[in-house]
């Protein structure tokens, strides 16, 4: 599961669409930043349908935030924010310490270590004293969420022992390597941040100048064969990485982004599930719509 901020909600999407068609859990799940937050919940616990519940309509990210500013709104707010972005610019390593989420993502995970969880759970930070990558595999599935999602200069850096970690997705937004040097090779990756042609009017702040540079750099970090999953399913819209006010439609996106896929789906689970599924849901080629019912071997016949 990638990155990509308010984005990587399409990940609990793809969850929901996933069990809706009975596919087989995973055996592994890796994911960075938002798409470590949505996969270590997943696999401590919580199911799709919770963690869309939780998206859609109990999270607000301003509760989340330790200035009293970003919870305030109108145009006073503004004004104070502005000074109070400011102010931990000029004095913090970020511009919030990330203490109320990794307080939130405790809760969420029910304090479980990465040998508690229900599925093998993996997820990657960058060190910035010796800028190399982590991979996070042990102790609090918390902590190591918190570390992934840690985008600079937005939140601190989690210090781990005697590392300084901040988001993984700098160096590595589709973390698939990490699957695959643990010995897997039918991968299924989900990008929730496909790299596009930005305009002028969408970068009006500094902090969206920062993510568009960081994205810029991102995508052009060289890819090998390494990195290349054995199926690929982008669900992106082109939201803003800040736009958490849009979690119904992007967990909507999830959902589509499956059911347009179900035949490469179908190939990647190789039949068993897949070939059972054929059996009752299928896309109506007249009207796009999705239908249930027996279907021969062959899929939907043509109306004579």
């Amino acid at each position: 599961m990638s990155g990509g901020g308010a984005k990587g909600l399409a990940h609990v999407g793809v969850l929901k669409a996933l069990e809706a068609l009975g596919a087989p859990e995973p055996s592994l799940v890796v994911g960075t930043s938002m798409g470590a937050i949505v996969g270590g919940l997943y696999v401590c616990g919580m199911s799709p349908g919770e963690l869309e519940t939780f998206a859609v309509e109990k999270f607000d990210i301003r509760q989340q935030l330790d200035g009293f500013a970003f919870k305030l709104k109108g145009p006073v707010a503004k004004v104070l924010q502005a000074g109070q972005l400011l102010g931990n610019l000029a004095t913090k390593p970020g511009i919030d310490s990330g203490n109320r989420a990794l307080a939130l993502l405790e809760e969420l995970t029910g304090g479980k270590t990465f040998d508690q969880t229900r599925i093998p759970f993996r997820c990657n930070a960058v060190d910035l004293l010796s800028g190399m990558e982590i991979v996070l595999c042990t102790g609090s599935v918390a902590r190591a969420v918190r570390a992934s999602m840690s985008f600079p200069p937005f939140f601190d850096p989690l210090v781990e022992g005697d590392t300084y970690l901040v988001d993984g997705g700098l160096v590595n937004n589709l973390p698939v390597r990490i699957a695959k040097e643990m010995g897997f090779d039918r991968i299924l990756a989900v990008n929730v941040a496909n790299f596009r042609a930005s305009s002028r009017a969408s970068l009006t702040t500094g902090p969206k100048v920062i993510y568009r540079a960081l994205d810029i750099a991102i995508n052009h970090i060289p890819r090998s064969e390494v990195d290349r999953p054995s199926l690929l399913l982008t669900a992106d819209d082109g939201t803003p990485p800040f736009d958490f006010a849009r979690a119904k439609s992007l967990v909507a996106l999830g959902v589509r982004t499956v059911e347009q896929n179900q035949r490469a789906l179908e190939t990647f689970f190789s039949g068993g599930v897949m070939a059972a599924i054929r059996r009752i849901r299928y896309r109506d080629p007249a009207t796009e719509l999705w239908c249930s019912r027996d279907l021969p071997s062959k899929g939907p016949q043509k109306k004579k």
